[in-house]
């Protein structure tokens, strides 16, 4: 029988893996712009810009998640994003 995890030990590992490559347990912080793609709409690794998306955002998002149970998580480059996004998924065309 697997226990689950409790908040604390979520909070410490949740969407952080070892990086293969170098050994760390703890996600950098990634401070790129662009990433290299395979051609127009091949992203590679899944990353095309930094503001939509990145490797430490993409922890921080399974960590939230993991913390709140739930499926996913978000997090926005602003506060204005995170606003327009809550506004367009509740608001249908012709809301006031």
């Amino acid at each position: 029988m697997t226990r689950a995890h409790g908040f604390q030990t979520r909070a410490i590992h949740a969407g952080q893996e070892p990086d293969t490559a170098t050994g760390a347990v703890v996600v950098p912080i990634y401070q790129t712009s662009t990433y290299k793609q395979d051609g127009v709409g091949g992203l590679r690794g899944g990353y095309e810009y930094s503001r939509s998306a990145n490797p430490t955002r993409t922890a921080l998002e399974q960590c939230l998640a993991a913390l709140e149970s739930g499926s996913h998580g978000l997090a926005f480059a602003s506060g204005l994003a995170a606003e327009t996004a809550l506004i367009v998924a509740l608001c249908s065309p012709g809301d006031h």
